[in-house]
């Protein structure tokens, strides 16, 4: 639930007269947090300027939901479930002072769940009034006037061509360090399990210049870290300033991977946009997600490689560790050509963190199968993974094709298997920093010892916590100072947990100083070869 709010919208709230309290949710992954910062500015320069912290007070609810797995989906009917009661006791909760909205509120449900079950939703016994999918919110206005007159909202169209490149996000998180920036949205890969395609659409890429503007404001904001998104972030391919030629010839995947969509035209692609952004904002630190492992043709490691404010981290979805469940998930690669390309990654950046996501108990997974991907992990070694049973979708590949023959129970049994193996491993990179130096950015005080310590990220993703001391400025004459969030500070690691890492603070430093002092690599990318 996200419920701090950070206008950055150039629109003030004198500027239009207020309409509708708007109180908000956010499930899944960081794409809808994304769209719900496009949503809140678009409602935004519609009149709609206020925001509540509880649902209790709104006019307007915003519940954006997930549809990757099933239990995500529960968890945003609950909730619907809460709102359809504030909505039929609103005339007692305004008796009782609980509630000051003149009206009862509308439920508006954005999204990838209201793409897919937007019927269902819509006849769940006046539970939702708005039905409103990825790529219609700019039609969020209208379709809560048609709700005035009496009328169900509903746009659920996809969209070729919408990428909201013009609408500057308000901010949810407030006076924040970091922040996501969409660069494409759609996913084209179709593997069998997922329903993205089907909820999001095909493929489209902001252009450049666009993105390029947004992370300019955040940096004027204070902004010191960057996340770029996308379905499948890597596929990034920017074709605005492309002349109407096919080119998909050219188009380079990653040694051995295949894809099952054809490139027409091909236009500036992630490592393009990478280094661009890295050496305009070289006090700015960059990650992306979520990627897929056949879109990391040389380039890109090259640029990862060479210039040190893109993060050494890598998120490889491998899903399954078997060639014969990754081909019937129709993934592009077999399992020998994925620990290539992890061989491949760790030669040009040898200190690159790798996580992954993995499914047990896919249709037709056997015990050889999954103890295959058992091995996988224990003979790659992540930083972190997402690991999660499997679970039917409607519309899939799969779901037309398949039988969902894996009983709960050994799902579940595989699924705990999975997360040992992964324990096995996974310590061994965090006790390998003990004695290093890291670069960490401060995010704010460690819950657990909030009086005492700050936490942060190192550059490879690793949770780094700190006693809060004064420390040299080595920007400001070495004048000894406390840390502040939004700081980078030399941390010298002194304890793992296998989880985290806890260290003495040595300075605060800017991005690029820190590695100018501890490397002798060059800082730009000046040899791809």
């Amino acid at each position: 639930m996200f419920v701090c709010f950070y206008f950055s919208s150039s629109i003030t709230v004198s500027d239009v007269l207020p309409r509708g309290r708007i109180y908000h949710e956010t499930y899944g992954c960081q794409m809808n947090v994304n769209d719900m910062e496009i949503v809140l500015s678009i409602m935004k320069k519609a009149g709609y300027s206020e925001m509540v912290e509880v649902p209790e007070s709104a006019e307007i609810i915003f519940i954006n939901t997930c549809a990757i797995r099933d239990n995500a989906e529960q968890k945003v009917w609950q909730r619907l479930n809460y709102f359809w009661f504030l909505k039929r006791h609103w005339k007692s909760n305004v008796a009782i002072g609980r509630s000051q909205s003149l009206h009862p509120p509308k439920v508006v449900v954005l999204g990838c769940m209201a793409e897919r079950l937007k019927d269902k939703i819509l006849d769940a016994d006046k539970m939702v009034d708005v039905v409103c999918g990825p790529d219609a919110y700019r039609d969020l206005p209208r379709l809560l006037e048609e709700v005035d007159s009496g009328q169900k909202g509903i746009n659920t169209l996809l969209s070729l061509e919408e990428t909201y490149a013009d609408i500057n996000p308000v901010r949810i998180s407030k006076n924040s360090i970091s922040a996501f920036v969409s660069i494409m949205r759609g996913c084209n890969n179709m593997c069998s399990f997922c329903i993205v395609p089907f909820t999001r659409g095909r493929e489209r890429s902001r252009p450049v210049e666009s993105i390029v503007r947004e992370v300019a404001e955040l940096w004027k904001e204070g902004v010191k870290e960057v996340t770029l998104l996308g379905q499948n972030v890597n596929s990034y391919n920017d074709t605005s300033g492309v002349e109407e030629v096919e080119s998909g010839m050219n188009w380079k995947y990653s040694d051995g991977f295949s894809s099952m969509c054809k490139v027409k035209n091909m236009g500036l692609r992630f490592a393009d946009l990478l280094d661009r952004l890295a050496a305009e904002f070289p006090e700015m630190r960059f990650r992306y997600t979520s990627p897929h492992p056949k879109d990391f043709p040389d380039d890109l490691l090259y640029v990862m490689r060479d210039r040190y404010n893109i993060c050494k981290s890598i998120h490889l979805p491998a899903q399954s560790g078997s060639s014969t469940v990754l081909e019937r998930m129709r993934r592009g690669y077999t399992r020998e050509v994925y620990l290539d390309l992890v061989k491949k990654i760790r030669t040009i950046i040898p200190d690159m963190g790798i996580s992954s996501d993995f499914i047990c108990g896919f249709c037709g997974e056997t015990e050889e199968d999954h103890q295959e991907t058992l091995s996988l992990i224990r003979a790659v070694g992540y930083d972190m993974a997402y690991m999660f049973a499997y679970s039917m979708r409607e519309k899939t590949h799969a779901h037309r094709n398949y039988v969902d023959d894996v009983p709960d129970g050994v799902k579940q049994r595989r699924l705990t298997e999975l997360i040992e193996a992964f324990r096995e491993t996974t310590g061994q990179f965090y006790d390998s920093k003990i004695g290093s130096v890291q670069l960490v950015l401060v995010e704010g005080p460690n819950k657990r010892a909030p009086d005492t310590e700050l936490i942060g990220k190192s550059d490879r993703g690793h949770r780094v916590s700190f006693t809060n001391l004064p420390i040299p400025d080595k920007a400001n004459n070495d004048v000894k100072r406390n840390p502040e969030v939004g700081d980078f500070v030399e941390v010298h690691i002194l304890k793992s947990t296998r989880a985290s890492l806890h260290g003495e603070a040595l300075g605060i430093t800017k991005l690029s100083s820190f590695y100018v002092d501890t490397h002798e690599e060059p800082l730009a990318c000046v040899n791809r070869a």
